[in-house]
Parts: C-alpha cells; structure tokens; sequence
C-alpha cells in the first residue's frame, strides 16, 4: 500500500515553490521549496532561526512572504487567503485557550468563528472531545487542566470545523513523553483514517523521526528532503566520537596513518565510517594512553545536519574574523 508522500496516488496539498521572506535587512527565508502529500505527516526540522517559525507564519496566513509563491488544497495564499483559512487548522505554540472557560466552551466560541451552530456543532464538539479523551472533563475550566490536556484542546479547536490541513507549531512544548506519545499516535490516526495532512515544526530530533518526511532547514534555506529513514541513510555508516586532550594531532595522526578524515567540532573529532567497531579497535590499539573517550553510534537526523551544514544542531559556524 502507498504511504502518503511517496507517490501520484496522493495529491499534493501544499506546494511551497521559492518561499522568500525579509524582516527588514535580515532574510529570514531563502529561497524554499517543497511540497506535501495529502494525508503525510511532514516536518520542518531546524534549530532556532532556521526559518520554521515564519514558514508556519505565512503558511496559516499571519504574514504574507517578501516573494514566491504558495498553494494550499488549490488556493493560492496570497489571492485566497479566505479560501485557505476554511482548509487549514492551526495549533499555535502559545497556548490559545481561555483559561476561565470550560472545554467545551472555548469550542463552542471557536465553532462560532466559522459559522457553525446548533447540532452540527455540538456533535462535532462532543466527537472531538471523545476523541482527544476529554469526554468526561468538558465542563471543567481549563484553567485545572495539565499542559497536556489543554494541548489537546488546542488540536480539537483546529480540527473543529474539518481541515484538510493540520498546521502545528511545535506541537509538543510543554507536554510530557506520555503526552506527546497521545499526540502523534492521533496525528497517524487522522492521517490513516480521515486522510488529514499535518505539517508540523520542530527542533526534537526523536519527533521528528516520527514524520513520513522532513524539509530540514538552516538559516531560511532547505539543506535536506526526505524521509527520516532515506536521511540518515545518506551517511553511509557508522559514527565514531572521540574526546582526547590533543585533538588536533590525533586528527593529522589517523589521517597519515589510516587515511580517514575527522572532523572536529566543539574539541571532539568525529569520523564517518562503516563497520566502525572495528575502526574503534585500530584506534585504540594507535591512540593508547592518549584518549579520553571513544564512542559508537548510528546516523541520526543530528548527524544529517552536521553533514549538510558543517556545524552542530544548536552551534552557529564561527565567522572568520576580518583582518585589519
């Protein structure tokens, strides 16, 4: 069976082409293009400043982009901005509840908002309520609730009047593992069951690896597209870490006598290599006495992003310093 993103069989629901947008002097996106599939969970990875935020911004229609263009269930955004809010929901990373009414209520006052009323409405609230087990808590103020259960009023609130499309901004802050565990188990069932695309941001690696597929961005530009599994494939082994006090003449050492090139990073090399238990063996045989610590890992989404940037998730590239 085809999985959403992979083919034809799913048409594309959001098309992204050339996204560009400035705050003021500073390009905050550059250049960005992808689309999504209906019914795929897709992602946009990237740390702070790479660009999530505004795409989110322009994509639920808060802002409108310096340049290229954007197409939602058919609408173009910037001439059917009306048309696009009817297909998309939204769930804001700050919370968007009020505190001093019940469950119910703030969905009642959300449905008011398009146009909904009387037994369409209240079915629909008391379906989504069920849904995100809130069934028997929908009259109590949410000001009692957990973080987690109000985040899932916020995901009934967007889904009140049936999107197409699920639009979320990093949808887990503040939730606990059991929580967010709830929370992507219905983002698949929506999608298994009811087709509903969500295109979500993010900067957890472990959420992100639970997306059909990612755009992973760095300072407003696309450094990599596909699958969480297809990604970290393209590192083609195995990681190996190493913490010694002279990291740099270990580096120029394994490169003379092994051939293998290291990068260092923060004072720690790393080494891209397949079978690396059995590079860990040469190494420590060579680098006895030497070596504070050698590790052994598999490519993960992190490793990607070093690979396609040269610089850590969280670790901005050192700017060479101008000569006078």
């Amino acid at each position: 069976m085809a999985q959403p993103g992979d083919g034809s069989a799913h048409p594309i629901v959001v098309d992204v082409d050339g996204l560009t947008h400035r705050y003021g002097e500073r390009l905050a996106l550059n250049n960005l293009s992808f689309s999504v599939r209906k019914g795929e969970i897709f992602g946009l990875l990237g740390p702070n400043g790479g660009g999530k935020t505004t795409t989110f911004r322009i994509l639920s229609t808060l802002i409108k982009p310096t340049g290229g263009t954007v197409r939602i269930a058919g609408f173009d955004l910037l001439t059917q901005a009306r048309d696009v809010r009817r297909q998309i929901g939204v769930v804001f990373q700050a919370p968007s509840l009020d505190k001093k009414l019940t469950a119910h209520e703030n969905l009642v006052h959300q449905g008011h908002l398009y146009g909904m009323s009387g037994k369409t409405l209240r079915d629909r609230i008391a379906l989504l309520l069920d849904r995100v087990k809130l069934s028997d808590r929908a009259h109590e103020y949410v000001e009692r609730f957990s973080g987690g259960m109000r985040r899932r009023v916020e995901l009934a609130k967007g889904l009140l009047h049936s999107p197409q499309i699920l639009i979320l901004d990093e949808p887990s802050t503040g939730l606990d593992p059991g929580a967010r565990h709830d929370l992507w188990r219905y983002l698949e069932q929506l999608s298994r069951d009811e087709g509903v695309t969500s295109l979500l941001t993010t900067h957890h690696m472990e959420e992100a690896a639970h997306c059909h597929r990612l755009a992973i961005l760095n300072k407003g530009e696309r450094v990599a597209l596909d699958t969480p599994d297809n990604l970290r494939a393209t590192i083609g082994g195995d990681i190996v870490t190493i913490q010694a006090h002279e990291p740099e003449m270990i580096k120029t050492e394994i490169q003379e006598k092994l051939g293998i090139d290291a990068t260092l990073m923060d004072g720690v090399l790393r080494i891209e290599q397949q079978n690396g238990h059995a590079l860990i063996a040469k190494l420590g045989e060579m680098l006895s006495g030497r070596v504070d610590s050698m590790t052994l890992s598999k490519p993960t989404l992190e490793d990607v992003f070093i690979r396609k940037t040269g610089h850590k998730f969280w670790t901005e590239p050192v700017e060479p310093k101008s000569k006078k």
